[in-house]
């Protein structure tokens, strides 16, 4: 099976369960600009547990089945697609953390990408 190796970006945006962009669940419109700028794929992840700026605690315990969860966006593809997206993120998220890291990549058999 063929692979490939090099640097890439990994994008990683931390947002809660109820965010909303435009009618839809913040995490979707984010899923949605990215595969529209074609970056090579996105992640959503649900937190069990978490607490962000406003120190208040989201749990998934079966008492608060209502909770604001924490969800995590992550992207990796190279910089150059990456930064396709930030400008975008600027106007989709009214709270939140984004962060950016340099990470090395080993990809193994895509053969529908070049990248």
């Amino acid at each position: 099976m063929p692979k490939i190796t090099g640097t890439a970006k990994r994008l990683r945006i931390y947002i809660g369960e109820h965010d909303r962009y435009a009618g839809k669940s913040l995490y979707q419109a984010i899923v949605e600009k990215a595969k529209q700028l074609d970056l090579a794929g996105a992640t959503v992840s649900r937190g069990l547990m978490g607490y962000g700026a406003n120190s208040r605690i989201h749990t998934a315990s079966i008492v608060d089945l209502s909770s604001d969860l924490p969800i995590l966006v992550e992207i990796v593809d190279s910089e150059e697609y990456i930064n396709k997206l930030l400008p975008y993120l600027d106007t989709m998220l009214q709270e939140g953390l984004v962060t950016l890291d340099d990470i090395e990549v080993i990809k193994y058999g895509n053969k529908k990408s070049n990248r």
